[in-house]
């Protein structure tokens, strides 16, 4: 009684996770737990939906005790690396994964995990290579720094460069840090070398390690032997498409070894090639219970709950794919299966949002936001305007209006960005253009507001509120008397200022200019 109670609240926690919501998860798994405190499975569970909730220091712990009750299974030490991911202690991640490896040598999830540490590692060294674990013993075999290991500034200096990298160009002129960046990259940066060294032979390829030899068939029970001699013969039909005869052979396998999930899924496979999806999920879902039922690999279950997920993908249902996706996830993480489950969530976005589109709702929303805009209310008159954009995104007008709102609000670049989407959906539309001039003159950057206002009167001579504008801004520059400050400030804010000014060559040659005015002459 006791053992189906529980499994009842695993399941129930399991569902709740694959949801999304974990305190509900955490809740059944802890009950569980109370019921059968040395099941290591309910601990992972528990540990994964602490990490999903962000308790990472409970997911370790929980991790920790998957570990301590099943040594030899590879998903705690998945857990528990993942949760010490978490908490951004990298070097004991490593070492948890290489540890679950030394049980499980072919745990594919363990050695890309490890791989993504390594490679996380090896990133933040080369960014800041202060931040090496070894520091100080490198530091202390060199010649070249030994000796000043023992004074405490020098001390005190690659602690504050560990700590604050962003520090390192303000103290490349100390002498002490050249020789230690010339250390730990390996590299001697005070000197350069007369002559071209030969290269060094690169280093001997790693030994190739003999695979590990497969189970014999003879240690096998002779039921087992026989069913997979027929999923065998159903793998070779399942090439040639022919799918009767597969589905005979896997049958034949699924009743001599009944224990075994896989049989169950290569069926499967073969009704979702065929495009019967519903018979696929069906199998899908049986697969599934007996997986759980005979504790299979977690890596057999996430393949049955993705190929549920892709059936749905291909009845265009993305809603319910994703769902599966995501409980494919939440037992294995795989590139492919996450690649699947993020394209079905972009197309389901973009289906919503075509779905809200309504012009004629985007018109009263409009409406709503003149009339608040009239009374001087305009944050509720920016809410309207915003949901009749979302309404009809590609009315230009509606933009137009938002960033009149924008400017009342002092928010002068949220009312460019509207105005330059304006400009965009309808270059012709002058209101656009002198809304986005009068942002720029409520700027003080009375130059570009002049080229916009001119724009404006490019398009229709007429215009009076652009001819007004130029007129004001023209003054305004010729009656402003900002020091030199003041203009140096507001060039350098500009994007096309800073562009220029970001090129090396440039600013070489403006600093001899202002050395030497002749210099260039």
């Amino acid at each position: 009684m006791a053992l189906a109670e529980v499994n009842e609240l695993k399941e129930k926690g399991n569902k709740a996770l694959s949801s999304g919501n974990t305190a509900e998860a955490i809740k059944h798994y802890s009950e569980a737990i109370k019921l059968d405190s040395s099941n290591h499975v309910l601990y992972s569970n528990r540990s994964a939906a602490y990490a999903k909730k962000g308790e990472y220091q409970k997911a370790l712990e929980d991790a920790c005790k998957t570990v301590a009750l099943k040594p030899e299974w590879g998903k705690g030490y998945s857990r528990k690396a993942a949760a010490l991911e978490f908490l951004n202690r990298f070097e004991e991640a490593k070492k948890t994964y290489e540890e679950g490896l030394k049980h499980e040598p072919g745990n594919a999830q363990l050695k890309e995990g490890l791989q993504n540490m390594e490679a996380r590692l090896a990133e933040r060294n080369l960014m800041n290579p202060f931040n090496m674990p070894n520091l100080y013993q490198k530091l202390e075999s060199d010649p070249r720094t030994r000796g000043l290991l023992s004074d405490p500034s020098y001390r005190e200096l690659i602690e504050q460069l560990r700590n604050k990298p962003s520090e390192l160009g303000a103290k490349l002129k100390d002498p002490r840090v050249m020789t230690t960046l010339g250390v730990l990259l390996g590299v001697d940066l005070a000197s350069a070398d007369d002559d071209d060294e030969a290269m060094s032979p690169p280093p001997p390829p790693p030994p190739k390690k003999e695979p590990k030899p497969e189970p014999m068939e003879e240690d096998l029970p002779e039921n087992k032997k026989q069913a997979l001699k027929e999923k065998e013969l159903g793998n070779e039909a399942y090439k040639k498409k022919d799918f009767e005869t597969a589905l005979e052979h896997y049958n034949k396998a699924k009743e001599l070894d009944p224990a075994n999930m896989t049989y169950i899924t290569n069926q499967a496979a073969v009704y979702f090639e065929k495009g019967d999806y519903n018979k696929c999920r069906e199998l899908c879902k049986q697969a599934i219970e007996v997986g759980r039922e005979n504790r299979e690999d977690y890596r057999q279950i996430a393949k049955a709950y993705a190929r549920i997920g892709n059936s749905y993908f291909k009845e265009e249902k993305f809603k319910e794919a994703i769902q599966f996706y995501n409980k494919s996830l939440a037992e294995h993480r795989t590139p492919d299966v996450l690649k699947k489950c993020q394209q079905a969530e972009k197309i389901l976005k973009e289906q919503e949002r075509l779905a809200y589109i309504d012009p004629q709702l985007a018109l009263e929303e409009k409406n709503k936001g003149n009339e608040c805009f009239q009374k001087g209310d305009y944050p509720q008159a920016m809410k309207h305007y915003t949901e009749a954009i979302k309404r009809n995104p590609n009315d230009a007008k509606l933009y137009s209006n938002r960033a009149a709102c924008y400017t009342k609000l002092l928010e002068f670049q949220l009312a460019l960005k509207d105005c330059e989407e304006c400009i965009r959906l309808e270059p012709t539309f002058i209101k656009g253009y002198t809304r986005k001039a009068a942002a720029l003159e409520a700027m003080k950057d009375y130059t570009k507001a002049m080229d916009v206002y001119q724009k404006a009167l490019e398009l229709d001579s007429y215009c009076k509120e652009a001819a007004e504008g130029y007129q004001r801004c023209l003054m305004s520059q010729y009656n402003r008397n900002d020091n030199p400050e003041d203009v140096k400030r507001r060039a350098m804010a500009d994007p096309e200022v800073q562009q220029i000014m970001s090129d090396p060559a440039m600013r070489l040659i403006l600093e001899q200019m202002q050395k030497d005015p002749q210099a260039l002459s």
